[in-house]
């Protein structure tokens, strides 16, 4: 476990309470919330500045966080998809008509990522998958310190002190896995 029982409680409270946390990712600080929690997800879209239409990255600790979003996988796309995970590797993958706008924004896909990140994903088996993003206002440079974070954001967001970023100098590439076309570089 990366957190001390007392540290895990609080932020599985935190989350369930609506809260937005600012946590250490693959590269950079990331801000997360619920993804199940709309007017979590709309406070941190307005943190951010950012249009609901953009859609965000799900994170998640395994696979099965992310299959109540995602239509089944083709065994091609799965080939595809599953290796790369636990990674540094979002993808873009087809959507249940039921996944929430404020997820995928004006698309038919949502990106997804199963983090290896331990604080990242120790927070998704906490509390269920996250929304993330990167610490910082639209285009502003995300945060790769706490200090960023608590600069762009002062208290409106629960940082996250245990664990330090990973190896990626860049935000996860992200790849649309029914075409393999690279959207982000990594």
């Amino acid at each position: 476990m990366v957190f001390p029982p007392a540290v895990a409680r609080r932020l599985q409270a935190t989350l369930a309470q609506g809260g937005i946390l600012a946590y250490p990712t693959e590269a950079v600080y990331g801000l997360g919330c619920l993804a199940d929690d709309a007017a979590a997800v709309l406070r941190l879209l307005a943190l951010k500045q950012r249009p609901w239409e953009k859609g965000l990255i799900v994170l998640a600790a395994d696979f099965a966080q992310l299959q109540p979003y995602l239509a089944p996988l083709t065994p091609e796309l799965a080939a595809r998809v599953l290796p790369t995970w636990p990674g540094p590797v979002t993808w873009l993958l087809p959507t249940l008509p039921k996944t929430p706008l404020w997820l995928r924004g004006t698309h038919t896909s949502l990106a997804v990522r199963v983090t290896a990140h331990p604080v990242a994903a120790e927070l998704c088996r906490l509390a269920g998958p996250l929304v993330s993003t990167s610490a910082n206002p639209a285009g502003r440079t995300p945060a790769r310190h706490l200090w960023a974070v608590r600069r762009y954001f002062g208290s409106r967001v629960t940082l996250v002190r245990t664990g330090t970023l990973g190896d990626n100098l860049r935000p996860t590439p992200i790849y649309d896995a029914q075409t393999g076309t690279c959207l982000r570089l990594g």
